[in-house]
């Protein structure tokens, strides 16, 4: 298991009660510290004049011992002989101590003070270490004048026995001048010195252990980046180990695998890197079960071992400092430690002081040392303007450098020598060393050789480089065997100077590359050590900006602020993740790129289909896929399991149940997300059986149960519920024998059946079933459990109504420290107010309204306050839903409103970067701000929703829910669909559309063989008003005396066949509309309304229309005025004659198909066109407001419709699907597994025995499927 990102896990409540015991162990496996808990004496003041150091002295009574705080000896403080970047102020606290705070003052009575400065501390007045703060070298703020105190509290305590001042910036009246004090009190620990060789074995009180909690805590440092720092392991095969592999820091635990493989215990955590600084870095462990806080420095990562055991069984002993001597050849070729620790302690137990007093077995230690030995390198750390330039003997027919560095940078110029003849170059490029000797002496001669490969990874990378006549040798990290060499004929002769880190001398060739952003150390010229300290006096050589004895590297990748497992690179100054294939977005892979549900992909105005969704977003869950099923009034999200429908079971019993395992589609957190958030969960189970007892009703054990949620079994079965041991007929008493209260506790040799619904969302999904009843001769069950299946998303409807301006919500404090995102819905008709603010002491967030086009997004982490603005270019305060997303982490802050308009702030590249919030969060007004009038919902933070309805019921002036969707979401129910409103949303009223669906946008159509019509009255014989609710609905828009002067009419059809008649529109006068397909299979028009001989026509150009094609009609009527519109041409308008009448007097009847009428008819249209009949598809017919087809399809619908002949519900009428292709990248909401592109696939439903027509599809990505 690798642990890229750090999550708290589920922790069991009994971790809770061993909280206090593992505080208390970590209390004593602490290195001393003073009795008094304030660890806050001064520790400067006391110190003799010559524990200060420093770089130069303006003259003696700048002494650097006058640098003591609020003392005027002397000149009144330190100053420096030039106030410049190269000058320090040291001071020697005589032993280590645990350093807390730091306080600064300028020189007293003078113009002379530091602005800003930097901190190092040393426990050997070499190899310093800069402080680090929020991932930085911290830059500490100094003085503005010269009395006032200045003191910083450390964000974390250092140890150390000397500290260093260096002066970024100083007064701009006078010069560089300091008083400090140091804060702190003493430190003292117990240290041994390991050689490599020597390990510490801690033998236990009995030769098997089974330990059930450990706390393990040390400090250690080393120059050595792979090394052991403790061990143990047990013939069962568990182990821990503890060890360094490349400079980083790897726990392994494993409690237990088994025989078969099928339980794996490994676990493999990481964490720190660079830890070869030969600097102190704290290590603490504690485990309670599985349960694991691994700490280093700080930063504590939470994880639970994988397996099932939550003992560490181990053998004989714990070995610290390397593997044990008796421990098993297979633990691999693994370093010992060498460097120092202190302060050991394992389960209370001071390992360091037991083997002071030789309670412990040291052998192995050929001189066994309780102080610590120093590294004697002197690392050199360069920035992008740095140079260090080294003597070397000059006219030499030898070029001889060798060196070590460290860098995140794959280029840079590592080493530069102006040759007598030529020029010789040692670079970094794309991961490679590279070298580029030119020699211009008789003719110009060049060779390039490059080795190593991944050099820019943070490790030290050892350079040796050798060039003499006619031969060049590079070789990487010590490896002979691939050094690479050259023997082109060469003649070099050196010259006077080395250049390391960077060449900027306008003068004379130039290198390729400029400077280097890293560290080096060992650095050898002519095979000769350079002496740095004598660098340092003056005394050697050159430099420019180096920091010696520093090696200032800090890995920005850890810990990794790439969340979800986006991968971090970086370079010197910055890092970047890379989010593909995460499922999230941003600097920092933070935010979801999905939706949370089904629910919000509705409100999208997407349709039913497969998405990925992320239902806690920047939370620790992953996406994953499910099936989304937009149906009119409900959203059904749909999570499939394996086990195949009617799986067969035999050879169970009580004593040897056959369980079977379900897994789904998607884990069981995930799962459980959707379940927690759902209206309604329901599980089809169904349990087929021949002599196979299922619950042993009435009253005995069960044969068979089911676990679900939380591991927990259940003794019911589908359409019961818990508690109650009963199947789907118990509950209804219709069992087949009423004895029992299952179908199959009858035990009959016929087959039976119990299935019903699981509703208890609680309990579900069903994960196992085990079966205990199917070892009889001829017992048999075979068992079928359904997808889970769940409705709605009350996190997505989580809502609050704000009444008054003084209205609020308050929740616990926001934690959110690094990493922090907010959004939510809101709707309001008031033109500004705070949706939300949390604040610290300094620090705050937060979101408001600001005026009726802009939304703010405003914070201070503690470099200022911070504020993010975008306009709409609408009115926000419209009463409908506005969708807001806010972000802040240590790379940026981004604001979104609507998904549309977005600001980005980059965040300072050095500064704070720690949201420390202490006050409650409120979400409305809060501290006398204008408060928020309207609804807010959906409010979610980082991944977590607030409870906005039930913190309302009991706030005054605040109410759950709020109403108004349908101003917002009523846009998408097309095709005339009524929105409808719902308290936890809306849905689509299709009713009175000819259309169906969740948006009334399926077609809704129907098949006509020879001889069938639809018949819709609209005026019974009687001429009595239809009294049906619905049947007044669908006739609304007819003239209650019956006379028309204006239609609506629009269909679709396809016919190969011709003449007919599409749709006729009769009176109980001689007045009537026609549409018909002539002979030819041209379209005509007729309107016969009274004043003329011969009916009104309109032929509609000369295309066959029945080649059975889809096509489209539109005719729209006002008196005088027709516009007709066919498939997708422009509208053409045409007039009645003036001599015309423009009224349909006493509408009676529509007829579809065919004209079956009493009364005066149209002779030409009855003999012409009337015979067979129309055969072929309508679909989607609509007239003034009412759907005659749909009504006459739909039995639930009442309405004045008859059908003669066989219609069967088809689509084949209506316009083929056209779907552009469109990337995964512009179009998320659709999920595909690779490609760029995803086929659209049309349905088209034909009756049995018709075939379809050939429907030509263009360059579309089409499949088409006839059933």
């Amino acid at each position: 298991m690798s642990v890229s990102k750090v999550k708290m896990p589920w922790l069991p409540a009994s971790w809770f009660t061993h909280l206090l015991w593992i505080l208390s162990l970590v209390s004593r496996s602490s290195a001393a510290l003073p009795s008094s808990q304030k660890c806050d004496e001064a520790l400067a003041t006391p110190l003799p004049h010559n524990a200060f150091t420093s770089s130069s002295v303006f003259s003696s009574g700048y002494a650097a011992g006058y640098a003591k705080l609020n003392k005027r000896g002397g000149a009144g403080g330190w100053s420096p002989l030039d106030s410049d970047h190269y000058q320090w102020l040291q001071v020697d606290l005589g032993s280590r101590k645990q350093v807390t705070a730091i306080a600064t003052q300028g020189r007293y009575s003078s113009s002379d003070w530091t602005t800003r400065y930097r901190l190092l501390y040393s426990d050997t007045g070499r190899n310093w270490k800069p402080y680090h703060q929020d991932g930085n070298i911290w830059a500490f703020a100094g003085n503005s004048n010269t009395e006032s105190v200045v003191r910083h509290d450390l964000q974390h305590a250092i140890v150390a026995q000397y500290l260093r001042i260096v002066p970024l910036d100083w007064s701009g009246e006078g010069r560089i001048g300091l008083r400090i004090e140091i804060y702190g009190c003493p430190y003292w620990a117990d240290v041994i010195n390991f050689d490599g060789q020597g390990v510490i074995s801690y033998r236990f009180k009995m030769k098997k252990m089974k330990i059930l909690k450990d706390v393990i805590a040390l400090k250690f440092k080393t120059s050595e980046s792979e090394g052991v720092i403790l061990h143990g392991e047990g013939q069962q095969g568990d182990y821990i180990t503890l060890e360094l592999k490349k400079a980083k820091l790897v726990l392994q635990i494993n409690l237990g695998s088994n025989q078969y493989g099928s339980i794996l215990g490994h676990t493999s955590v990481t964490s720190g890197s660079l830890l070869d600084d030969h600097h102190w870095h704290s290590v603490v462990i504690e485990r309670y079960r599985r349960n694991v806080n691994f700490t280093l420095d700080r930063h504590t990562q939470h994880f639970r071992t994988n397996g099932e055991f939550d003992h560490l069984d181990l053998d004989y002993e714990l070995s610290f400092g390397g593997m044990p001597y008796s421990g098993k050849p297979s633990t691999g070729n693994r370093k010992n430690f060498k460097g120092c620790m202190e302060g050991i302690n394992y389960n209370g137990d001071n390992i360091t002081d037991l083997a002071r007093r030789k309670k412990l077995d040291t052998s192995s230690f050929r001189n066994l040392s309780f102080s610590c030995v120093e590294s004697h390198t002197s690392p050199v750390f360069f920035n992008a303007t740095s140079f260090l330039e080294l003597p070397g003997r000059s006219d030499h027919e030898v070029a001889s450098v060798s060196f070590q560095f460290r860098t995140w940078n794959p280029s840079g110029l590592l080493l530069f020598s102006p040759l007598a003849d030529g020029t010789l170059e040692v670079g970094l490029s794309e991961g490679k060393v590279s070298v580029h000797i030119n020699v211009t002496q008789k003719k110009n001669t060049r060779i390039d050789i490059s080795s190593g490969s991944g050099l820019h990874d943070g490790q030290w990378h050892d350079v040796r480089f050798l060039a003499k006549e006619n031969f060049a040798m590079l070789t990487i990290d010590g490896d002979e065997a691939s050094a690479v060499r050259t023997n082109t004929p060469i003649q070099i002769k050196t010259g006077d100077s080395y250049y390391f880190g960077g060449y900027f001398r306008h003068t004379g060739p130039a290198p390729i590359q400029r400077s280097f952003q890293g560290c080096m150390q060992l650095i050898h010229v002519d095979d000769q050590l350079a002496d740095l300290h004598a660098v340092e006096q003056g005394k050697l050589g050159s430099f420019e900006n180096v920091s010696l004895d520093m090696c200032a590297i800090i890995d920005r990748c850890m810990p990794n602020h790439c969340e979800h497992g986006g991968r971090c690179t970086q370079t010197w100054d910055s890092f970047s993740c890379t989010c593909d294939g995460t499922g999230y977005s941003g600097a920092t892979c933070h935010t979801s790129i999905y939706e949370q549900s089904c629910e919000a992909y509705k409100h999208l105005g997407k349709t039913s289909d497969t998405y990925w969704i992320d239902p806690d977003g920047s939370g620790p869950l992953g996406p994953f896929r499910v099936n989304c099923n937009m149906t009119e009034d409900m959203v059904w999200t749909t999570v499939m399991n394996n086990l195949p429908p009617q799986t067969s079971v035999t050879g169970s019993s009580r004593e040897r149940r056959t369980v079977l395992q379900l897994n789904y589609s998607a884990s069981m957190d995930q799962v459980s997300a959707i379940t927690s958030s759902a209206e309604h969960c329901e599980q089809h189970v169904a349990y087929s059986c021949r002599m196979s007892r299922l619950l042993n009703t009435p009253e005995g054990t069960p044969y068979t149960w089911w676990i679900g949620k939380g591991s927990e079994k259940h003794f019911y079965w589908g359409g019961s519920g818990p508690g109650i041991q009963k199947c789907a007929c118990g509950i209804e008493r219709n069992c087949t024998d009423p004895k029992y209260y299952c179908n199959c506790d009858a035990d009959q040799k016929q087959w039976r059946e119990d299935s019903g619904l699981l509703v208890y969302k609680e309990h579900l999904p069903v994960n196992q079933v085990a079966v205990g009843d199917t070892n009889r001769p001829g017992s048999e069950a075979k068992l079928t459990v359904g997808p889970l299946r769940c409705q709605g998303d009350r996190n997505y409807w989580n809502a609050a109504s704000f009444n008054t301006p003084s209205s609020y919500l308050h929740f616990s404090t926001f934690q959110g420290e690094t990493s922090a995102d907010i959004s939510f819905y809101f709707k309001t008709s008031a033109p500004y107010g705070v949706f939300l603010e949390n604040l610290g002491n300094t620090d705050f967030i937060r979101l408001e309204l600001k005026s009726p086009t802009v939304v703010s997004f405003s914070f201070d982490v503690g470099n200022g306050p911070v504020e993010l603005a975008v306009r709409s270019l609408a009115p926000l305060n419209d009463d409908q839903w506005h969708r807001v997303s806010a972000e802040r982490n240590v790379k940026e802050a981004v604001l979104q409103l609507d998904q549309q308009y977005r600001e980005v702030r980059p965040a300072p590249s050095q500064g704070h970067t720690r949201l420390e919030l202490y006050s409650q969060l409120y979400v409305g007004a809060a501290g006398g701000q204008k408060g928020f009038l309207g609804c807010i919902r959906s409010l979610k933070m980082n991944g977590v929703t607030l409870d906005l309805e039930e913190r309302a019921k009991v706030t005054p002036g605040v109410k759950p829910g709020c109403s108004g969707h349908c101003t917002s979401y009523g846009m998408y129910c097309r095709n005339g669909g009524k929105c409808i409103e719902k308290y936890n949303g809306y849905s689509c009223d299709c009713t009175s559309t000819a259309y169906d669906g969740t948006f009334c946008t399926k077609d809704v159509g129907g098949f006509f063989e020879a001889g069938t019509l639809v018949k819709y009255n609209f005026m019974p014989e009687n001429t009595a008003a239809v009294a049906s609710k619905d049947t007044k609905g669908l006739s609304r828009n007819v003239a209650p005396e019956g006379n028309l002067t204006r239609e609506d009419l629009a269909f679709s059809f396809s016919t190969s066949s011709a003449p007919s008649i599409l749709v006729y529109i009769s009176s109980r006068t001689q007045d009537y509309m026609a549409v018909v397909l002539r002979h030819n299979g041209t379209l005509q028009i007729r309107y016969n309304l009274g004043g003329l001989q011969e009916p009104f026509t309109i032929d509609v150009d000369q295309r066959n229309l029945a080649n059975g094609q889809p096509h489209t009609v539109n005719i729209t009527r006002v008196d005088r005025n027709i516009q007709l519109q066919l498939d997708h041409y422009p509208p053409v308008s045409y007039a009645l004659p003036d001599a015309s009448d423009t009224q349909i007097n006493l509408v009676k009847t529509l007829f579809l198909g065919k004209v079956f009428e009493t009364g005066q008819i149209d002779p030409v249209l009855i003999e012409k066109y009337n015979t067979p009949g129309f055969v072929g598809c309508l679909s989607r017919v609509q007239f003034n407001g009412i759907a005659p087809l749909k009504a006459a399809l739909r039995s639930r619908i009442a309405a004045p419709v008859s059908v003669q002949g066989k219609l069967v519900e088809s689509n084949c009428g209506a316009s083929p699907l056209t779907i552009p292709p469109m990337s995964a990248a512009t179009d998320p909401w659709h999920l595909d597994s690779g490609g760029l592109f995803f086929q659209a696939t049309l349905h088209v439903t034909y009756p049995p025995h018709h075939s379809p027509p050939t429907i030509p599809l263009g360059h579309g990505l089409f499949s088409i499927q006839v059933k």
